[in-house]
């Protein structure tokens, strides 16, 4: 189905006009004046939880509204593009959705599928009982056998997980690299394309760092002054670049792999 048919189909108004802003995302005009932005993918779990990611991080930060999905067509509100500036706001949003908190470590947002996305990577949502759980067996082992990296390096990650101090389930984007964060016309930021889960808040600061993010001292800095981190924090941060680092070693390979070896054994040293 071509996106204005399914524009068309989903949401009852007609489609008169679509521009491809990359891959199977477009921006469509419809025939009332509006323009949304519909996203196509190749596995139904893969709408679900983007779907509903949205919805339950949008319960505290700023994300383009659902208007509309199937099992192949995700409709979303289209979000002006602007400039950088109210990074204050966008650390303070953040606190705001990691205090929102989730279930258990691991759980899905409410109805959305256990069988999840990061990118075109499939992830796990299960819930598990601690954090340590979570992050060896569904965010570092299965990433390192589909990477065929040595396993032995990430077993003696796995092992220092009970070290890192124990917080609650955190309400995570769960994608949180900066092209995942729109900024409007007026200087916000929106959060897009969310992998949502219950994790550890550092996880999501982790990847905002990896990728770079504009005025990120300005973002962390708002951060910390509603929600601090725990001591060490800056320490772990490698740990925590390991789980995006391992999926972009799965999907891309190349020069991905020796960053993940080597942000293994940076956490190792420091562990």
């Amino acid at each position: 189905m071509t996106p204005l048919a399914a524009v068309t189909e989903l949401t009852g108004v007609p489609a008169i006009g679509a521009h491809r802003l990359g891959g199977d995302v477009y921006e469509v005009e419809l025939e009332d004046g509006d323009l949304v932005v519909a996203k196509r993918h190749t596995h139904p779990t893969a709408v679900l939880a983007e779907a509903k990611s949205l919805e339950w991080i949008g319960e505290a930060v700023l994300t383009p509204a659902v208007r509309a999905h199937d099992d192949e067509w995700l409709v979303i509100e289209q979000v002006e593009p602007g400039q950088p500036r109210d990074a204050e706001a966008l650390g303070r949003g953040l606190a705001a959705m990691h205090r929102a908190g989730a279930p258990a470590f691991g759980s899905p947002p409410p109805d959305g599928p256990a069988d999840a996305w990061i990118s075109m990577a499939p992830m796990t949502d299960i819930p598990a009982s601690t954090w340590a759980e979570f992050y060896a067996t569904q965010r570092i082992e299965p990433y390192v056998r589909q990477a065929g990296l040595p396993a032995e390096t990430f077993d003696a990650v796995c092992a220092t997980l009970t070290d890192v101090p124990v917080e609650p389930p955190a309400r995570l984007h769960g994608d949180l690299w900066s092209g995942n964060v729109h900024w409007a016309t007026d200087g916000r930021a929106w959060l897009i394309d969310p992998a949502a889960h219950g994790g550890h808040r550092e996880t999501d600061l982790a990847m905002l760092q990896l990728f770079g993010c504009p005025l990120l001292d300005r973002v962390l800095g708002a951060y910390h002054e509603v929600y601090p981190l725990a001591d060490g924090w800056r320490q772990r941060v490698a740990l925590h670049q390991l789980f995006p680092l391992l999926v972009h070693t799965v999907l891309f390979g190349g020069g991905y792999a020796t960053q993940a070896m080597s942000a293994a054994r940076a956490w190792l040293r420091a562990a």
